[in-house]
């Protein structure tokens, strides 16, 4: 399998005799270079097909949920980008930590965190990962070391970069896999956690992903340069891949987390990939054609892609529909669950405000 390369920097740090014998990114002088692996078998291909089958049912069935009234607040589905947390947590490791932006519901599930409990806290019940009082963009779970969506814009990265500081501390060997999306790489507080993770070198690996839109705004409007060179003044190494394919993002996800894992410090990952649904449930999306939309939808579309490549191995197609049934199925109690829940009772508004400290 090939992918397309874009390493922008070199990590390098000569004055520190500590970092001699790092292993340190090879600068390119081309935009592109080529890498080939092996196919992942056809086990692994229908385990990544199936992962990404289920963010997209949940997320269709949480649209339907919210047009029905029963999901209140923000709701931004993650449909299209599919590939982009698939391909990344299918190399992750279990010691790893997760911290996200608002767009989260995909994360959490490729985390393993149970639909019901996802489903039930978007419609704010007890079920919910939060008790039914985060929502869709507040919800956590210690046990899968995913530390939440987070509502203030470029807030996860920051964030991110503790949970880095974290595993350092710790030496516990994982790594701060901290998501932001195009509009958040523009904040300032990304050039202060780039320069602090290169100062302490922490293990943190920063994933933008671009979906060609900040809320309603082209990148090629507001954003000056390529994301992933952004880290060059600090001395961090960068690449860009096409995150419409899950194949060639977990590949590039494999060479960066094996990159920080080693003790190079942190690693920037711009993912370029395009959202089918609108910048949030209430957001008409005009500022795109229909036939920008539909292009993607027809040529790129990410699980068609491994759907594909599965057909093209010999799998049968009625296979295929059977794990979509299943998942179909999987949705559908979730959804149940979520509407059966009962809401919290008022004496949850006085818990989870301080966190209790032990003397």
């Amino acid at each position: 399998m090939h992918r397309e390369l874009t390493v922008a920097a070199t990590k390098k740090k000569a004055s520190k005799s500590k970092n001699a014998t790092k292993n340190t990114a090879k600068k390119t002088n081309t935009k592109s270079a080529s890498n080939s692996e092996a196919l992942p078998s056809s086990e692994e291909l229908q385990k990544i097909y199936s992962d990404m089958l289920l963010i997209r049912r949940f997320e269709e069935k949480a649209g339907q949920l919210y047009g029905m009234g029963l999901i209140g607040g923000f709701c931004h589905l993650y449909i299209g980008q599919e590939a982009v947390v698939t391909g990344i947590q299918s190399v992750q490791e279990k010691q790893d930590s997760v911290i996200t932006t608002y767009r989260d519901h995909g994360h959490m599930l490729a985390c393993g965190m149970d639909p019901k409990g996802v489903m039930a806290e978007l419609t704010g019940r007890e079920g919910g990962y939060s008790r039914g009082k985060g929502g869709s963009m507040h919800m956590f779970s210690k046990e899968k070391r995913f530390f939440g969506g987070h509502g203030i814009v470029g807030a996860s990265t920051a964030i991110g970069t503790g949970l880095g500081f974290s595993h350092k501390y710790r030496g516990d060997g994982g790594v701060a896999v901290a998501y932001m999306g195009d509009g958040s790489a523009n904040q300032g507080q990304v050039a202060e956690c780039y320069n602090m993770a290169a100062l302490w070198d922490l293990p943190v690996l920063y994933v933008i992903e671009n979906n060609m839109y900040g809320m309603g705004t082209s990148t090629k409007r507001s954003s000056a340069g390529e994301f992933y060179r952004r880290g060059e003044g600090y001395g961090i190494p960068g690449e860009q891949v096409d995150g419409m394919d899950v194949l060639k993002v977990q590949a590039a996800a494999r060479q960066a987390l094996d990159y920080v894992r080693q003790g190079n410090g942190p690693y920037i990952l711009e993912v370029k990939t395009y959202r089918f649904r609108g910048h949030s449930m209430s957001d008409p999306a005009k500022y795109r054609t229909k036939e920008e939309l539909n292009q993607f939808k027809q040529d790129e579309d990410p699980i068609q892609k491994i759907k594909n490549i599965l057909l093209d191995q010999g799998i049968d197609e009625d296979d295929l529909k059977s794990i979509d049934k299943d998942i179909k199925a999987v949705v559908k109690d979730a959804a149940e669950f979520a509407q059966e829940s009962p809401e919290p009772h008022v004496d949850e508004l006085w818990t989870d405000i301080l966190v209790a400290v032990k003397e």
